[in-house]
Protein backbone atom coordinates (compact mmCIF):
# COMPACT_ATOMS: atom_id res chain seq x y z
CA UNK A 1 0.00 0.00 0.00
CA UNK A 2 1.22 3.58 -0.63
CA UNK A 3 2.81 5.47 2.23
CA UNK A 4 0.02 7.88 3.23
CA UNK A 5 2.38 10.12 5.19
CA UNK A 6 4.55 10.64 2.10
CA UNK A 7 1.45 11.30 -0.01
CA UNK A 8 0.21 13.91 2.46
CA UNK A 9 3.65 15.57 2.63
CA UNK A 10 3.81 15.76 -1.16
CA UNK A 11 0.28 17.15 -1.33
CA UNK A 12 1.15 19.82 1.24
CA UNK A 13 4.27 20.76 -0.70
CA UNK A 14 2.38 20.94 -3.99
CA UNK A 15 -0.33 23.12 -2.44
CA UNK A 16 2.31 25.57 -1.23
CA UNK A 17 4.49 25.50 -4.29
CA UNK A 18 2.50 27.99 -6.35
CA UNK A 19 3.68 31.42 -7.32
CA UNK A 20 1.91 34.75 -7.66
CA UNK A 21 3.94 37.56 -9.19
CA UNK A 22 3.91 40.59 -6.89
CA UNK A 23 6.59 42.85 -8.37
CA UNK A 24 8.83 43.06 -11.41
CA UNK A 25 11.60 45.60 -10.99
CA UNK A 26 14.21 46.80 -13.48
CA UNK A 27 17.86 47.53 -12.80
CA UNK A 28 20.30 49.16 -15.23
CA UNK A 29 22.35 46.01 -15.66
CA UNK A 30 22.26 42.25 -15.04
CA UNK A 31 21.91 41.05 -11.45
CA UNK A 32 24.44 38.34 -10.53
CA UNK A 33 23.62 37.95 -6.83
CA UNK A 34 20.77 38.93 -4.52
CA UNK A 35 19.65 38.89 -0.90
CA UNK A 36 16.59 40.11 0.90
CA UNK A 37 15.81 41.97 4.11
CA UNK A 38 12.51 41.79 5.92
CA UNK A 39 10.73 44.95 6.99
CA UNK A 40 11.23 44.06 10.66
CA UNK A 41 14.99 43.89 10.05
CA UNK A 42 15.26 46.96 7.87
CA UNK A 43 13.92 50.31 9.16
CA UNK A 44 13.79 51.61 5.59
CA UNK A 45 11.21 48.96 4.68
CA UNK A 46 11.78 45.70 2.86
CA UNK A 47 14.70 45.91 0.47
CA UNK A 48 16.65 43.71 -1.86
CA UNK A 49 20.42 43.94 -2.20
CA UNK A 50 21.70 43.29 -5.70
CA UNK A 51 25.24 42.55 -6.90
CA UNK A 52 25.41 43.61 -10.52
CA UNK A 53 27.23 43.30 -13.83
CA UNK A 54 28.52 46.88 -13.69
CA UNK A 55 30.27 46.18 -10.37
CA UNK A 56 27.62 48.06 -8.45
CA UNK A 57 25.95 46.89 -5.26
CA UNK A 58 22.46 48.32 -5.06
CA UNK A 59 19.80 48.61 -2.37
CA UNK A 60 16.40 48.24 -4.02
CA UNK A 61 13.18 49.35 -2.31
CA UNK A 62 10.73 46.60 -3.17
CA UNK A 63 7.74 48.87 -2.68
CA UNK A 64 8.76 51.79 -4.89
CA UNK A 65 11.29 50.00 -7.11
CA UNK A 66 13.86 52.76 -6.53
CA UNK A 67 17.47 51.66 -6.30
CA UNK A 68 20.48 53.26 -4.65
CA UNK A 69 24.16 52.48 -5.15
CA UNK A 70 25.79 51.36 -1.89
CA UNK A 71 29.23 50.46 -3.21
CA UNK A 72 31.14 49.28 -6.23
CA UNK A 73 33.65 46.59 -7.18
CA UNK A 74 36.32 47.15 -9.80
CA UNK A 75 34.79 44.38 -11.90
CA UNK A 76 31.52 42.42 -11.86
CA UNK A 77 29.93 42.15 -8.39
CA UNK A 78 29.18 38.43 -8.16
CA UNK A 79 27.52 37.92 -4.76
CA UNK A 80 25.85 39.66 -1.84
CA UNK A 81 24.63 38.54 1.59
CA UNK A 82 22.69 40.54 4.19
CA UNK A 83 23.63 40.06 7.87
CA UNK A 84 20.52 40.56 9.95
CA UNK A 85 22.39 40.65 13.26
CA UNK A 86 24.59 43.59 12.30
CA UNK A 87 22.67 45.32 9.51
CA UNK A 88 25.61 44.89 7.14
CA UNK A 89 25.97 43.43 3.69
CA UNK A 90 29.01 41.54 2.42
CA UNK A 91 29.75 41.42 -1.30
CA UNK A 92 32.18 39.64 -3.58
CA UNK A 93 33.33 40.39 -7.09
CA UNK A 94 35.49 39.48 -10.03
CA UNK A 95 38.12 41.81 -8.60
CA UNK A 96 38.68 39.10 -5.97
CA UNK A 97 37.66 41.29 -3.05
CA UNK A 98 35.24 40.91 -0.16
CA UNK A 99 33.59 44.16 0.83
CA UNK A 100 31.56 45.03 3.92
CA UNK A 101 28.96 47.82 3.77
CA UNK A 102 26.84 49.36 6.54
CA UNK A 103 23.25 49.44 5.32
CA UNK A 104 21.99 52.11 7.72
CA UNK A 105 24.81 54.61 7.14
CA UNK A 106 25.37 53.50 3.51
CA UNK A 107 29.13 53.62 4.09
CA UNK A 108 31.88 51.07 3.40
CA UNK A 109 33.35 49.24 6.41
CA UNK A 110 36.21 47.12 5.11
CA UNK A 111 37.69 45.61 1.96
CA UNK A 112 40.00 42.59 1.83
CA UNK A 113 41.70 40.94 -1.13
CA UNK A 114 40.43 37.37 -0.84
CA UNK A 115 41.72 36.05 -4.20
CA UNK A 116 44.07 37.02 -6.99
CA UNK A 117 41.44 35.80 -9.47
CA UNK A 118 37.63 36.14 -9.54
CA UNK A 119 35.30 35.26 -6.70
CA UNK A 120 32.84 33.03 -8.51
CA UNK A 121 30.42 32.63 -5.62
CA UNK A 122 30.11 33.25 -1.88
CA UNK A 123 27.96 32.13 1.05
CA UNK A 124 27.46 33.15 4.67
CA UNK A 125 26.88 30.60 7.43
CA UNK A 126 23.39 30.51 8.96
CA UNK A 127 24.77 31.80 12.29
CA UNK A 128 26.37 34.72 10.35
CA UNK A 129 29.80 33.98 11.80
CA UNK A 130 31.61 32.83 8.65
CA UNK A 131 31.79 33.77 5.00
CA UNK A 132 33.17 31.53 2.25
CA UNK A 133 34.32 32.54 -1.22
CA UNK A 134 35.51 30.35 -4.11
CA UNK A 135 37.81 31.12 -7.02
CA UNK A 136 39.94 29.57 -9.73
CA UNK A 137 40.84 29.98 -13.39
CA UNK A 138 40.48 27.21 -15.95
CA UNK A 139 43.93 26.69 -17.43
CA UNK A 140 44.76 23.55 -19.39
CA UNK A 141 46.96 21.25 -17.35
CA UNK A 142 47.80 18.72 -20.08
CA UNK A 143 47.03 17.50 -23.56
CA UNK A 144 43.59 16.32 -22.42
CA UNK A 145 42.82 19.89 -21.33
CA UNK A 146 42.26 18.79 -17.74
CA UNK A 147 42.33 21.78 -15.37
CA UNK A 148 45.78 22.75 -14.17
CA UNK A 149 46.44 22.73 -10.40
CA UNK A 150 45.28 25.78 -8.47
CA UNK A 151 47.57 28.82 -8.26
CA UNK A 152 46.07 29.87 -4.93
CA UNK A 153 43.68 28.19 -2.46
CA UNK A 154 40.39 27.79 -4.30
CA UNK A 155 38.21 28.00 -1.16
CA UNK A 156 38.68 30.53 1.61
CA UNK A 157 36.66 31.06 4.80
CA UNK A 158 36.70 34.34 6.71
CA UNK A 159 35.26 35.64 9.96
CA UNK A 160 32.16 37.54 8.89
CA UNK A 161 32.55 40.13 11.65
CA UNK A 162 36.29 40.86 11.54
CA UNK A 163 37.41 39.72 8.09
CA UNK A 164 40.07 37.46 9.63
CA UNK A 165 41.03 34.43 7.51
CA UNK A 166 39.94 31.20 9.18
CA UNK A 167 40.57 28.47 6.62
CA UNK A 168 42.11 27.97 3.18
CA UNK A 169 41.06 24.78 1.38
CA UNK A 170 42.42 23.21 -1.80
CA UNK A 171 40.26 22.16 -4.72
CA UNK A 172 40.59 21.77 -8.50
CA UNK A 173 39.84 25.10 -10.21
CA UNK A 174 37.65 26.68 -11.25
CA UNK A 175 35.44 26.22 -8.18
CA UNK A 176 32.03 27.62 -9.09
CA UNK A 177 29.77 26.97 -6.08
CA UNK A 178 29.87 26.91 -2.30
CA UNK A 179 27.41 26.32 0.56
CA UNK A 180 27.40 26.09 4.35
CA UNK A 181 25.41 23.35 6.05
CA UNK A 182 22.38 24.50 8.08
CA UNK A 183 24.05 23.26 11.27
CA UNK A 184 27.08 25.53 10.55
CA UNK A 185 29.54 22.62 10.89
CA UNK A 186 30.38 21.89 7.25
CA UNK A 187 31.23 23.62 4.00
CA UNK A 188 30.80 22.18 0.51
CA UNK A 189 32.30 23.41 -2.77
CA UNK A 190 32.06 22.09 -6.34
CA UNK A 191 33.91 22.79 -9.55
CA UNK A 192 33.59 22.82 -13.34
CA UNK A 193 34.22 19.11 -13.81
CA UNK A 194 31.77 17.86 -11.19
CA UNK A 195 34.16 17.36 -8.27
CA UNK A 196 32.54 18.00 -4.88
CA UNK A 197 34.39 18.35 -1.59
CA UNK A 198 33.12 18.85 1.97
CA UNK A 199 35.16 20.13 4.93
CA UNK A 200 34.61 20.09 8.67
CA UNK A 201 34.77 23.72 9.84
CA UNK A 202 35.74 22.79 13.39
CA UNK A 203 38.80 20.73 12.48
CA UNK A 204 39.59 21.97 8.96
CA UNK A 205 39.68 18.38 7.71
CA UNK A 206 38.21 17.28 4.40
CA UNK A 207 35.43 14.83 5.25
CA UNK A 208 34.12 13.86 1.81
CA UNK A 209 35.14 14.05 -1.85
CA UNK A 210 33.50 12.56 -4.94
CA UNK A 211 32.91 13.25 -8.61
CA UNK A 212 29.75 13.24 -10.68
CA UNK A 213 30.29 13.40 -14.48
CA UNK A 214 26.73 14.54 -15.16
CA UNK A 215 27.31 18.30 -15.12
CA UNK A 216 30.31 18.62 -17.42
CA UNK A 217 30.83 18.45 -21.19
CA UNK A 218 33.90 17.85 -23.31
CA UNK A 219 33.84 19.84 -26.52
CA UNK A 220 34.14 17.79 -29.70
CA UNK A 221 32.66 20.46 -31.97
CA UNK A 222 34.16 23.91 -32.70
CA UNK A 223 36.68 23.72 -29.84
CA UNK A 224 38.22 21.16 -27.51
CA UNK A 225 37.82 21.98 -23.84
CA UNK A 226 35.66 21.29 -20.80
CA UNK A 227 32.63 23.42 -20.07
CA UNK A 228 29.84 23.29 -17.52
CA UNK A 229 30.03 22.51 -13.83
CA UNK A 230 27.97 22.57 -10.66
CA UNK A 231 26.73 26.14 -10.43
CA UNK A 232 24.94 25.97 -7.09
CA UNK A 233 24.88 23.78 -3.98
CA UNK A 234 22.40 23.45 -1.13
CA UNK A 235 22.38 21.15 1.88
CA UNK A 236 19.08 19.61 2.95
CA UNK A 237 17.62 21.24 6.09
CA UNK A 238 18.95 18.38 8.26
CA UNK A 239 22.46 18.78 6.73
CA UNK A 240 22.47 15.06 5.87
CA UNK A 241 22.34 15.39 2.08
CA UNK A 242 23.68 17.80 -0.51
CA UNK A 243 22.08 19.00 -3.75
CA UNK A 244 23.86 20.44 -6.74
CA UNK A 245 22.52 21.92 -9.97
CA UNK A 246 23.85 22.82 -13.39
CA UNK A 247 23.43 21.42 -16.88
CA UNK A 248 23.81 17.94 -18.33
CA UNK A 249 26.46 16.94 -20.88
CA UNK A 250 26.12 17.79 -24.58
CA UNK A 251 28.11 17.15 -27.74
CA UNK A 252 28.44 20.83 -28.56
CA UNK A 253 29.24 22.73 -25.35
CA UNK A 254 29.11 26.06 -27.16
CA UNK A 255 25.39 25.52 -27.82
CA UNK A 256 24.46 25.64 -24.12
CA UNK A 257 21.59 23.19 -24.54
CA UNK A 258 22.37 20.38 -22.11
CA UNK A 259 19.62 18.97 -19.89
CA UNK A 260 18.38 20.96 -16.91
CA UNK A 261 19.69 19.01 -13.93
CA UNK A 262 19.87 18.62 -10.17
CA UNK A 263 21.32 15.71 -8.22
CA UNK A 264 21.20 14.80 -4.53
CA UNK A 265 23.86 12.94 -2.54
CA UNK A 266 24.08 11.28 0.87
CA UNK A 267 27.48 12.88 1.39
CA UNK A 268 28.17 11.41 4.85
CA UNK A 269 28.23 7.85 3.50
CA UNK A 270 31.51 6.32 2.39
CA UNK A 271 31.65 6.64 -0.52
CA UNK A 272 28.96 9.33 -0.97
CA UNK A 273 25.88 7.94 -2.71
CA UNK A 274 23.58 9.59 -5.25
CA UNK A 275 20.04 9.51 -3.83
CA UNK A 276 18.06 11.35 -6.48
CA UNK A 277 18.04 13.51 -9.59
CA UNK A 278 15.70 15.36 -11.93
CA UNK A 279 14.11 12.92 -14.35
CA UNK A 280 14.77 13.43 -18.07
CA UNK A 281 11.03 13.42 -18.74
CA UNK A 282 10.56 16.46 -16.49
CA UNK A 283 13.50 18.49 -17.81
CA UNK A 284 14.07 20.74 -20.77
CA UNK A 285 17.42 22.15 -21.85
CA UNK A 286 19.30 24.92 -20.13
CA UNK A 287 21.72 25.92 -17.42
CA UNK A 288 20.43 25.80 -13.83
CA UNK A 289 22.22 28.34 -11.62
CA UNK A 290 20.43 28.50 -8.26
CA UNK A 291 18.88 25.96 -5.88
CA UNK A 292 17.24 26.80 -2.54
CA UNK A 293 15.21 24.96 0.10
CA UNK A 294 12.08 26.59 1.45
CA UNK A 295 12.72 27.63 5.08
CA UNK A 296 9.82 25.59 6.49
CA UNK A 297 7.95 23.71 3.76
CA UNK A 298 9.03 20.35 2.26
CA UNK A 299 10.17 21.55 -1.16
CA UNK A 300 13.03 23.28 -2.95
CA UNK A 301 13.28 25.59 -5.95
CA UNK A 302 15.72 25.44 -8.85
CA UNK A 303 16.06 28.09 -11.55
CA UNK A 304 18.33 29.26 -14.34
CA UNK A 305 18.49 29.87 -18.08
CA UNK A 306 16.14 28.18 -20.55
CA UNK A 307 17.47 26.97 -23.90
CA UNK A 308 14.56 24.80 -25.01
CA UNK A 309 11.61 23.58 -23.00
CA UNK A 310 8.73 24.82 -20.89
CA UNK A 311 10.27 26.15 -17.69
CA UNK A 312 13.32 27.77 -16.14
CA UNK A 313 12.01 27.85 -12.55
CA UNK A 314 10.52 24.83 -10.81
CA UNK A 315 9.58 23.47 -7.39
CA UNK A 316 10.37 19.91 -6.31
CA UNK A 317 9.20 17.77 -3.42
CA UNK A 318 12.02 17.54 -0.87
CA UNK A 319 11.57 13.81 -0.21
CA UNK A 320 10.64 12.29 -3.55
CA UNK A 321 12.19 14.87 -5.88
CA UNK A 322 8.93 14.99 -7.86
CA UNK A 323 8.26 18.09 -9.95
CA UNK A 324 5.47 20.06 -8.24
CA UNK A 325 5.14 23.32 -10.13
CA UNK A 326 7.03 25.15 -12.88
CA UNK A 327 6.99 28.34 -14.91
CA UNK A 328 8.95 30.25 -17.52
CA UNK A 329 9.95 33.58 -15.95
CA UNK A 330 10.99 35.05 -19.34
CA UNK A 331 14.41 35.96 -17.97
CA UNK A 332 17.68 34.27 -17.08
CA UNK A 333 17.61 33.55 -13.34
CA UNK A 334 21.04 33.70 -11.72
CA UNK A 335 20.14 33.80 -8.01
CA UNK A 336 17.15 33.28 -5.71
CA UNK A 337 16.24 33.82 -2.08
CA UNK A 338 13.20 33.09 0.11
CA UNK A 339 12.01 35.58 2.72
CA UNK A 340 12.57 34.44 6.31
CA UNK A 341 8.91 33.44 6.72
CA UNK A 342 8.92 31.67 3.35
CA UNK A 343 5.96 33.64 2.03
CA UNK A 344 7.98 35.32 -0.72
CA UNK A 345 10.54 34.25 -3.29
CA UNK A 346 12.83 36.73 -5.02
CA UNK A 347 14.38 35.78 -8.36
CA UNK A 348 17.25 37.82 -9.82
CA UNK A 349 18.83 37.91 -13.26
CA UNK A 350 18.48 39.61 -16.61
CA UNK A 351 16.79 39.65 -19.98
CA UNK A 352 18.70 39.93 -23.25
CA UNK A 353 20.40 43.29 -23.58
CA UNK A 354 18.52 45.48 -26.03
CA UNK A 355 19.82 47.94 -28.63
CA UNK A 356 20.56 51.48 -27.60
CA UNK A 357 17.82 54.09 -27.55
CA UNK A 358 18.89 57.72 -27.74
CA UNK A 359 22.44 56.59 -26.99
CA UNK A 360 21.50 54.62 -23.87
CA UNK A 361 20.98 50.94 -23.24
CA UNK A 362 17.56 50.09 -21.78
CA UNK A 363 17.57 48.50 -18.32
CA UNK A 364 18.07 44.75 -18.64
CA UNK A 365 18.56 43.66 -15.01
CA UNK A 366 15.49 42.11 -13.42
CA UNK A 367 14.15 41.32 -9.96
CA UNK A 368 10.89 39.38 -9.73
CA UNK A 369 9.18 39.02 -6.36
CA UNK A 370 6.65 36.21 -5.99
CA UNK A 371 4.27 35.17 -3.26
CA UNK A 372 4.35 31.46 -2.44
CA UNK A 373 0.67 30.75 -2.02
CA UNK A 374 -1.59 27.78 -1.36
Amino acid sequence: MPDESKKSDAAAAEATAKLELLKELNLPTAVLGVDLSDAKDDPKNQRAFAACFDGGVYAVDLDSGKHQLLGKHESYASGVKYLRKTGQIITTGYDGTLRWHDVSTEKPIRTIQAHRFWSWQMDVSPNEQSIASVTGQYLAGGYKYEPAPEQEPSVRVYDAQTGELRWSFSHVPPVLSVAFSPDNHFLAAANMIGEIRVWNLETGEQTAAWTTPDFTSWGIIKSHHYIGGIFALSFTPDSAELLGCGMGPMNDPMAGNGKQRWQRFAWKESPPRKTGQLGDGEAGNGLMETIQFHPSKPFFVMAGRLAQGKWNTAFFDAKSGDLLHSLDTKMRVVDSVFSQDGDQLLLAGAISQQKTKDGKYPDFGRLKLYRCRA
